[in-house]
């Protein structure tokens, strides 16, 4: 690893990713189901009939990426950019559905990087390419990209607005940015603004901003020039993610007590609805794809 790789991975704590590459480095069956593809929560159309198992949880991560990409307007023939890009999975969904595609996987973690690249095979007529780099800086020439997506992960950025600044130099007229994120119920977010100590700020899943209210996003798409297309509360078809979570903590020693007060608090916050799970995405004034 390089000094500048060095440097980057000193500014970002990554707990989960230190925990879930230590597993996959084992060869832990069921992390390698669960989170070996995709990093982020399933997306289940009927909830209700969600059964916690590996797979069930498998291809529910697949179907938030599905979710995704029509959120982006995805179709054949395009440029796409997916900054914080994990360890490739809707970068793969990408390439094994659509054709004639340039894709491109961004993050600051060259571990991360290292799995995606050897996850990620390319179909023959789609182009890839892993780099590593900060999705605040993005190290692209202007009007490089049809679409940029964020699959959960825009938490974790510098800054929201320095990521939409640099998504909309990045896009062509016309282009489309799509993100997911945790989004706060007004009444709450000052209690998000209470200043931890280091250890506790950090926690399991590193530092997240979940500040950021609907308001807010409105804001910033005005400020930056997008239009919003899609504003989507997918809250209740994430939510089966928390009982696999706890399966899997079980099956694989995955999580460490605090991690689980981290999410079980997540959960509940979201069932009482003072913290949603939002599809965003937003336009790039111009023509359209």
């Amino acid at each position: 690893m390089d000094q500048v790789s060095l440097d980057r991975r000193k500014t970002v704590n990554l707990p989960y990713f230190d925990n879930l590459l230590k597993l996959l480095h084992e060869g832990n069956a069921a992390v390698e189901q669960g989170f070996g593809r995709h990093v982020h929560w399933g997306y289940w159309e009927n909830p209700h009939q969600a059964d916690a198992t590996g797979a069930d949880f498998a291809e529910a991560a697949e179907n938030l990426s599905k979710e995704m990409c029509l959120a982006g307007l995805m179709k054949n023939g395009l440029r796409v950019l997916d900054a914080g890009c994990g360890f490739g999975g809707t970068i793969a969904h990408i390439n094994e559905h659509y054709t004639e595609m340039r894709l491109t996987g961004l993050n600051l973690d060259p571990r991360q990087l290292q799995r995606a690249r050897t996850q990620v095979v390319p179909c023959s007529s789609n182009l890839i390419e892993f780099v590593e780099g900060d999705a605040c800086k993005l190290p692209f020439t202007d009007h490089s990209f049809d679409v940029v997506l964020a699959v959960e992960c825009i938490f974790h950025f510098p800054g929201r607005e320095a990521f939409f600044r640099e998504a909309r130099r990045v896009l062509k007229p016309g282009g489309t940015l799509a993100l997911s994120d945790f989004i706060p119920e007004p009444i709450i977010v000052p209690f998000t603004k209470i200043r931890l100590p280091e250890r506790l700020s950090r926690g399991f899943y590193g530092r997240c901003n979940v500040q950021y209210t609907r308001e807010d996003y409105r804001r910033l798409a005005d400020d930056s020039g997008f239009k919003i297309l899609v504003e989507r509360d997918i809250t209740v078809n994430t939510l089966p993610t928390y009982a696999y979570i706890r399966k899997l903590a079980w099956q694989a020693s995955f999580f460490n007590g605090f991690a689980m007060i981290e999410t079980s608090a997540l959960e509940l916050l979201s069932r009482l609805r003072l913290i949603t799970y939002q599809i965003y995405a937003f336009q790039k004034a111009g023509h359209s794809l």
